[in-house]
């Protein structure tokens, strides 16, 4: 059978991969990722490539359901806020002075929304979507040219050579610190957005959903400490009028489905009478290496007004 063609977002980001198997560099030998010890990795048709830790069993990825219901929520803008608050952000990190190339690496990356967002306001940069969710991966390499889609588990080590990202991106998702530190380039940064407990505390109440733990900010510091210390902080606190379709999109994408009966919890969303007014609040917090500070601050945004639905990044990028 002949080798399948990769990806030109994979082929130019192969040297920045290295082998799950022995941690050596990998390259393109016939078509498929290969090491000098042998260790081969077909790309899939679709673009991506699986490059899982072996003996381990990864993390489960959501599913195609989860991934739709993404693909219809974010379709229509209301978390375009949250994609621009970490545009701006990624602004005060890229452009890295004699870098023609730069990295950024989206942990957890789901269908690259926001990745997707990074890139188009930074022309130069190309982007690694790493996720455990192959539905979620065939996604985000359909979402931008420039992204290449790695299938592992972001608890596990990443199949990224040390040093090589300009910029990682933690929206969402889970991460792991050590692997972060490893991986993030000396003059790096790492952006992460982590709900607040006053995120979608309206449906929390109406739909028993999972709620944020009031102490999350505090153990995501002490998690990134010592190597990674804070250097911006922003809240981003703004109402959604979502329909009764729109909150049934937004519990089925989200970790409730992993933990709760999917289908009740749909159903509930879609027996709420009519719109609904729903809070997203978020924490966008840039971090650099311990010693590295540049800028600084905090900043507080509400916007007072619910959001009206607008086509969200191109209308295809969905969440991570």
């Amino acid at each position: 059978m002949p080798a399948r063609a990769a990806s030109a977002a994979l082929t130019a980001l192969a040297p920045y991969l290295r082998c799950p198997h022995c941690g050596g560099a990998l390259g393109f030998v016939d078509g498929a990722l290969g090491c000098d010890r042998g260790h081969r990795f077909d790309p899939a048709r679709q673009g991506h490539v699986a490059l899982p830790v072996p003996g381990r069993n990864p993390a489960r990825g959501d599913s195609a359901e989860m991934v739709a219901a993404r693909v219809k929520f974010l379709g229509v803008g209301h978390y375009a806020p949250i994609a621009a608050g970490v545009v701006a952000a990624a602004g005060e990190v890229l452009g890295w002075p004699g870098n023609s190339r730069e990295l950024v690496v989206d942990s957890g990356a789901g269908t690259g929304y926001y990745l997707g967002a990074v890139l188009d306001d930074h022309h130069g940069a190309w982007g690694l979507a790493l996720d455990s969710s192959r539905p979620a991966l065939r996604r985000a390499v359909r979402s931008h040219a420039r992204v290449a889609g790695v299938i592992c588990d972001v608890w596990q080590e990443l199949p990224v050579q040390t040093g090589a990202a300009d910029l990682i991106l933690n929206v969402f998702a889970p991460r792991n610190p050590g692997e972060i530190e490893r991986t993030l380039a000396a003059h790096g940064a790492l952006i992460t957005v982590t709900p607040t407990p006053r995120h979608l505390h309206q449906l929390v109440a109406r739909l028993g959903l999972l709620g944020v733990a009031e102490d999350k900010q505090e153990r995501l510091h002490t998690g990134l400490s010592p190597h990674l210390e804070s250097v911006r902080r922003r809240e981003l606190d703004f109402e959604m009028t979502l329909s009764p379709q729109d909150v049934a999109a937004l519990v089925t994408m989200g970790p409730s489905s992993h933990h709760l009966d999917r289908d009740a919890l749909r159903r509930a969303a879609e027996a709420l009478p009519g719109e609904l007014g729903v809070t997203a609040a978020v924490v966008i917090e840039t971090f650099r290496r311990a010693g590295t500070r540049k800028g600084g601050g905090e900043t507080r945004v509400c916007l007072g007004e619910p959001s009206t639905p607008r086509p969200a990044h191109r209308g295809r990028r969905t969440a991570g």
